[in-house]
């Protein structure tokens, strides 16, 4: 993965080749991650991790894809799109069990909603971090990448440039943090 941040800068350079050899390069741990987030996911879930990938890939611009400054900041936005993803379809789910947003659809866009609490859970997390973030953002980039990519620490420790033991040591807080948040608790 050591060619990425030269592969970013190609891209930055305006290099048309560049965003295909980065998808090459990184597709098929963006695929792991995918997977290993998905595993995690309620059953029957419909979205693939395949289809994560592509939508996050797509999202970041593909080959028209903004600068990224190095590898944590591509993985950091990577791991973005993804929880942006996951977070959009728990919505849409929550809306239609609630009725709401009912239109016409074309077959091929329907997706049916599963009945399941953890899109609720989903949204919790996700309005908990976004407080997390104002507060702490590396330690909100941490949880994004744990949480909704499915990185192990040694995978999040070098996406964002940081020794194994930090990645722990943040890992353990912002679960603490976020645990107090979600119970609702007040802290003095």
């Amino acid at each position: 993965m050591s060619g990425i941040t030269h592969i970013l800068g190609r891209m930055e350079q305006g290099d048309a080749k560049a965003a295909e050899e980065l998808l090459l390069l990184v597709y098929d741990e963006l695929r792991r991650l995918a997977a290993n987030k998905m595993a995690n996911e309620a059953p029957g879930q419909t979205l693939q991790p395949t289809a994560l990938v592509h939508e996050a890939w797509l999202r970041l611009g593909g080959s028209d894809a903004p600068g990224f400054q190095n590898r944590a900041h591509f993985f950091g936005a990577t791991a973005e799109a993804m929880r942006r993803i996951l977070i959009e379809r728990a919505r849409r789910r929550l809306a239609a069990k609630r009725g709401g947003g009912t239109q016409r659809l074309e077959l091929d866009e329907v997706e049916i909603p599963l009945p399941t609490s953890d899109d609720g859970e989903l949204l919790r997390v996700n309005e908990a971090l976004e407080k997390l973030a104002l507060l702490d953002f590396r330690k909100a980039e941490l949880v994004k990448l744990r949480y909704f990519v499915g990185m192990n620490f040694d995978e999040t420790a070098s996406a964002m440039g940081i020794a194994v033991p930090t990645a722990k040591q943040w890992w353990a807080y912002a679960r603490a943090w976020l645990s107090v948040e979600l119970r609702g608790e007040k802290t003095i």
